[in-house]
């Protein structure tokens, strides 16, 4: 196995494997916490890669779901080690979403709605400031420098030669008008923003006002889809004291069907240049 794979999804590609031999086996997870004396939620933990996995649980899981190829069992123990290195993103320390980030370093396309905000991979750095200062007044300094340090970072995937990363971007009119910081930074926020979705890989949609009720009055998600097929989708909630990761096929259907109809009710992509342009004219330099 490659010694520079994402350990995030690393860990998930480790988890669905011995989800399937547990599935094989005919064992739900209690009776495996049962065999192996630990908890259930454990090995929950275990299989939806939100938990490191050391060489030794591997061996303990192959023992239970008696796996007798050494070959599988190499193999599932090199992913072990390889999803217990660390990615770039742990050199700035315990940052909150980090499997978030994970997952975001390895997607091959990125589907976000958001109705306050300008999305992350979308922002200048003087708005990621402001905006980090204002949503977490009892933050320090040196942690919110830390946190634009790391949203700067997130954004080579957008810059990227090569494979760059996809980004489908819904926003909300509110996004482009709640004032963050200044008007002079709003200003050259949304600037940023024209000239980003002039790059072929992204795209940017603006729902108006005027539509009214729409189907993502229900928040902010983002939908990560990756390059190998063993890799299924992630519908990402950001929560405040903690994130949400749905993955079942049926839960990333109903998120996918509402995103196409947020595409579709919202301004088409020169539709959305031209409000973005309007309203960036209205804030003073």
């Amino acid at each position: 196995m490659a010694s520079n794979v994402n350990p995030t999804v690393r860990r998930r590609r480790l988890g669905q494997e011995l989800r399937r031999l547990r599935e094989l086996k005919g064992m739900t997870a209690e009776e495996v916490a049962e065999r192996l004396l630990v908890s259930q939620s454990k090995i929950s933990r275990l299989e939806n890669g939100r938990r490191s996995i050391s060489q030794r649980d591997v061996r303990d899981l192959c023992g239970v779901y008696e796996v007798e190829d050494h070959r599988i069992v190499d193999s599932l123990m090199q992913m072990a080690k390889d999803s217990r290195q660390q990615g770039w993103w742990h050199s700035f320390g315990d940052i909150p979403y980090s499997v978030y980030i994970g997952l975001e370093t390895d997607a091959a396309s990125l589907r976000v709605y958001d109705p306050q905000v300008v999305p992350g991979l979308l922002q200048t750095r003087a708005y990621a400031e402001a905006l980090i200062t204002g949503a977490l007044p009892e933050t320090t300094t040196s942690d919110i420098e830390k946190r634009v340090q790391v949203r700067m970072r997130r954004q080579d995937r957008i810059a990227a030669p090569t494979n760059p990363l996809r980004l489908w971007t819904v926003l909300d009119e509110s996004a482009l008008r709640r004032v963050v910081g200044s008007e002079q930074l709003m200003r050259e926020q949304l600037e940023h923003l024209v000239e980003q979705s002039q790059l072929p890989h992204v795209t940017v949609q603006v729902i108006p006002f005027e539509l009214g009720a729409h189907p993502g009055l229900n928040g902010q998600y983002a939908i990560l889809e990756f390059p190998d097929a063993a890799d299924s989708s992630v519908v990402y909630i950001e929560g405040v004291t903690s994130d949400l990761y749905l993955e079942k096929a049926n839960d990333v259907q109903q998120y996918s069907v509402m995103y196409e109809h947020l595409r579709a009710q919202a301004l088409n992509v020169e539709q959305s240049r031209r409000l973005i342009t309007e309203i960036s004219q209205g804030y003073a330099r």
